[in-house]
């Protein structure tokens, strides 16, 4: 494998978009799969099987998994094809090994072309329902999610699931104070978009479908782009577009941010955040909004990319927000978006606590960043560890008790960043191994013995510090170095590798040794391929990370010393929640020495004191009390169809809303209500104060 066609990626997730079809015309007409396609699949199936860090069989069990995922990603509400039919699909459910071997793709556009029939069916039935008054006086109830429900046994089953999907959506328009007049008008073109979308797909989309329906059982970080969509891929990591910051993908009906660009708009904004479903934009303050459910995402960032300085507002709802939730609205305006504006910054702050008052140091960094074109050239460079020796050195000077390191929402970056920072707080030592699919083990070590910071260290962090800088916190807290506070991080131990196939797969080398078939399994003879043929790219894992007391970040993460109020359990929102993660497991310990400056006893007191809090503070009492009433409206799967049922719902919908806000990290001109980091700060001071 030739190096200079992988890129090393750390980050949490995996991007994926649909592509925008630029053809003038669109029909139901069966799609077909291409030549280019079979062989495509067929050489991703076996370069995963010699190259991804899990070790697989193509064989039936891995066939019975592909296919229902596939079948998930087609129709997983389970609203358009009916028992009998995906029974009639069973005589796919054994064959897909095989077909991926030998690039046969007959059988997902099968299932996809009796999709768009079965989509044209039910379009036409909603038009006809929306012709009619609506019923907001049913005693009806509708399940939202109906991925664990039975698939329905007719037709007639299947008009009564989407009556009450309509109305739905209906009441939610009505609640937030449409007339129903305009109900009818909103929800007849949100389908109609529907429709359109359908019509739109094309060979290549189905094509990706399917092919991250295979990628995904191997892991959730495992993925492939078709062409069009590698290129915009490249253009999000590139940072050089004008818009909000953020990376978009379908997900069902809607278009999800997939993440938000640290330093960029949205990120400044503060208010939006990864997993929420963009459900409308506007264009300037006094725009009216488009409604872009059942959009693709092409045609949705249309509206929302823009020229620099001009205002977009968005509509977003959080993946996990009860039915009735009110959708907030964003105001955002349009910059340019630069990688090196997302930057570490530093503050000192005067923090009174228990009638004295502490000079406490904050350092809040976004992601893990380093210019690695400038660094190679041996010239001065901008990094994450450069940026924080200075903050030390200014903190330092200006005499601070402690530093508080904020990693919340850091989904990771350079792992060479994260061990060089690591060296500002220890002499040297090593930060973290690495482990390839064929066993072997390197240990990562700070090898500058400078030691920059020696007093008090605190790491904040939540669900989403990823990658990177678990690396980073569970060094400081395997050395016993600093006190780790927050929540659970995310506990992705794994490291990926970018494959660009157009560069692979038209090397003149390896397209002869494609004639002959590539690695074990080989299950096509004819691999060969044409000059400048665009492929699109492919991502893997190829290692996983684990700390030098030889236990893995993967699926664990790092567990908080003390850990402040969450609404999610241990296994949602993070890689546990992921049924194809790759597993925990242990090395051997690394050769290190603990600095101790936490140990078991203080950190007892301290996180003593915090229950007290917890149990006499106001605010944090309140805080507990709207998560906990968090996670039962989010666990609700059930909701009236009855508007004033309903209309009582939203009201006790809106009562999370308050505790999510505390949650989510708050804008610069709102941390006096970051009750995070207030606590943290508290904690902060009790720790200075102890370690005297």
């Amino acid at each position: 494998m030739k190096k200079r066609i992988l890129i090393s990626l750390l980050w949490v997730g995996s991007v994926a978009a649909f592509a925008q079809n630029d053809a003038p015309k669109y029909s139901y007409d069966n799609l077909e799969p291409t030549a280019s396609q079979s062989k495509v699949e067929a050489f991703v199936t076996q370069f995963l099987n010699n190259y991804h860090y899990k070790k697989f069989l193509v064989n039936d069990s891995l066939s019975a998994k592909v296919w229902d995922n596939f079948i998930e990603n087609v129709d997983g509400s389970k609203a358009y094809f009916t028992k009998q039919e995906i029974d009639g699909f069973e005589k796919y459910r054994y064959t897909i090994d095989e077909s991926l071997l030998t690039g046969n793709l007959s059988a997902p556009f099968d299932v996809f072309n009796a999709y768009r029939t079965k989509y044209k069916q039910r379009h036409a039935y909603i038009k006809n329902f929306l012709s009619k008054p609506l019923d907001f006086t049913t005693n009806e109830t509708y399940e939202v999610n109906r991925s664990k429900a039975p698939w329905a046994t007719s037709e007639k089953e299947l008009d009564k699931i989407w009556d009450k999907i309509i109305l739905s959506q209906a009441l939610g328009l009505k609640l937030s104070g449409t007339s129903d007049s305009a109900i009818v008008s909103i929800l007849n073109k949100r389908y109609d978009m529907y429709e359109s979308r359908v019509l739109k797909w094309r060979s290549e989309d189905i094509f990706q479908t399917f092919v991250n329906s295979f990628t995904e059982i191997i892991d959730p970080h495992t993925s492939f782009m078709i062409p069009s969509t590698a290129a915009q891929f490249n253009i999000e990591m590139s940072q050089s577009l004008e818009g909000i910051g953020a990376t978009l993908k379908n997900e069902g009906d809607y278009v999800m941010i997939v993440d938000v660009v640290p330093g960029g708009p949205l990120f400044k904004n503060g208010n939006g955040a990864k997993n929420d479903y963009i459900l409308a934009v506007a264009q300037g303050d006094d725009g009216e909004f488009q409604d872009i459910i059942g959009w693709l995402t092409d045609d949705a960032v249309k509206l929302i990319r823009g020229k620099k300085g001009t205002i977009v507002r968005l509509k977003l709802l959080p993946q996990d927000s009860p039915v009735g939730t009110e959708p907030k609205i964003l105001r955002i305006e349009r910059e340019k978006i630069k990688l090196e504006e997302a930057v570490a910054k530093s503050e000192v702050i005067d923090f009174k606590h228990e009638k004295k008052t502490y000079k406490i140091g904050v350092i809040d960094i976004p992601m893990f960043y380093r210019d690695f074109e400038y660094a190679r050239k041996g010239g001065d460079f901008q990094s994450t560890t450069k940026d924080v020796k200075q903050f030390l050195i200014d903190f330092e000077e200006k005499g601070v008790d402690g530093v508080l390191i904020d990693l919340r929402n850091n989904g990771g970056g350079s792992l060479t960043e994260a061990i060089n920072l690591t060296g500002l707080f220890i002499t040297e030592g090593p930060v973290v191994q690495r482990r390839t699919g064929r066993g072997k083990v390197d240990v990562e070590s700070d090898t500058d013995k400078e030691l920059v910071y020696n007093g008090p260290l605190m790491i904040l962090q939540n669900r989403f510090s990823a990658s990177a800088s678990e690396i980073f916190a569970g060094a400081i807290q395997d050395y016993k170095r600093g006190l780790i506070v927050g929540e659970r991080s995310y506990g992705k131990g794994t490291v990926q590798q970018l494959v660009d196939l157009d560069q692979f797969l038209n090397s003149p080398r390896q397209a002869s040794r494609n004639k002959n078939g590539v690695g074990a399994n080989s299950g096509s003879s004819n691999m060969g391929f044409e000059e400048k043929e665009r492929f699109g790219q492919l991502k893997l894992t190829t290692e996983k990370f684990y700390r030098i007391t030889g236990n893995s970040t993967q699926l664990k993460g790092v567990e908080p010393d003390i850990s402040l109020p969450s609404p999610f359990s241990p296994d949602e929102n993070g890689e546990s929640s992921q049924p194809t993660a790759l597993p925990y497991d242990e090395v051997e310990k690394a050769n290190f020495v603990k600095v101790n400056s936490i140990n078991d006893k203080l950190v007892s007191k301290l996180n003593g004191k915090f229950q007290s809090r917890l149990k006499s503070d106001p605010e944090l009492i309140d805080l507990v009390d709207e998560l906990n009433e968090y996670k039962l409206l989010k666990d609700k799967n059930e909701y009236s169809l009855n508007y004033e049922v309903r209309k009582k719902e939203k009201e006790e919908s809106e009562k999370r809303r308050t505790a999510m806000k505390k949650l989510n990290k708050a804008k610069d001109s709102e941390k006096e209500n970051d009750i995070y980091l207030t606590e943290s700060e508290r904690i902060l001071c009790e720790l200075i104060s102890g370690s005297k």
